[in-house]
């Protein structure tokens, strides 16, 4: 998480909050060190971010203070709202959490639009699915394909053979049974899709390969004639 980002993230925390949040605390939801929390706290009051508060007490948003508005119909708003409750079928934990988060956030933007605030209360997803258990964590295969870095993977074929691979993550498919990783393996020469929950390891490698990865990812969907 960039600096810029994870002082957004402080001011947004503080404003969801109701009651004074602990830099210890808000140092576990950053998952960041407590000092780098004080060192934010520091830096926002610095630049006259209105927060209130002392490390061991805790920190307040004196109101009034607000970012840019989220301008949202309700229609864009309850589509996202839906979104965000059915990505807990994903089986990925950290965009659960990531989910939990952003709908407070918009829950906060429409605030002053009540009657829109109370519609949002009015729709969940279940959080069945048939997903099978991962051994990896899909957290690691999105950070893949965000900062487009290969990937070395153990992976375990129908047949039950084990092979490794160095691949170049490209897109993630949630299917109702399955999650497959789409990439392109250097052992191959071509695109492969990799079902998450026979992907025994797999580690980040520092190799970069930002330069082909909108290429690569743009053949892909060219050949499933995605648009």
């Amino acid at each position: 998480m960039s600096r810029s980002t994870r002082l957004f993230e402080v001011i947004q925390l503080l404003r969801c909050a109701d009651q004074p949040l602990t830099g210890r605390k808000i140092a576990e939801m950053l998952e960041v060190s407590l000092r780098t929390v004080y060192r934010d706290i520091a830096a926002l009051q610095a630049m006259r971010v209105p927060i209130d508060g002392q490390a061991g007490i805790g920190y307040l948003l004196r109101p009034g203070y607000d970012l840019p508005p989220l301008n949202l119909s309700p229609d864009e708003a309850e589509a996202v709202f839906v979104g965000l409750a059915l990505l807990g079928r994903t089986g990925d934990t950290a965009l659960k959490r990531a989910a939990v988060s952003a709908g407070a956030k918009i829950s906060a933007a429409v605030s002053s639009e009540k009657p829109l605030q109370k519609s949002l209360l009015a729709f969940y997803a279940s959080g069945w699915n048939a997903l099978p258990d991962t051994a990896v964590e899909l957290s690691v295969l999105r950070t893949a394909i965000r900062e487009a870095r290969k990937l070395s993977l153990c992976y375990r074929d129908q047949a039950g053979d084990l092979s490794r691979r160095v691949v170049r993550p490209l897109a993630l498919l949630f299917y109702i049974e399955s999650v497959v990783l789409v990439a392109w393996c250097d052992l191959r020469s071509d695109f492969r899709h990799f079902r998450a929950d026979r992907i025994s390891t797999c580690s980040l490698l520092d190799d970069s390969f930002a330069q082909q990865a909108s290429v690569l990812r743009a053949r892909w969907r060219a050949s499933k004639g995605l648009s």
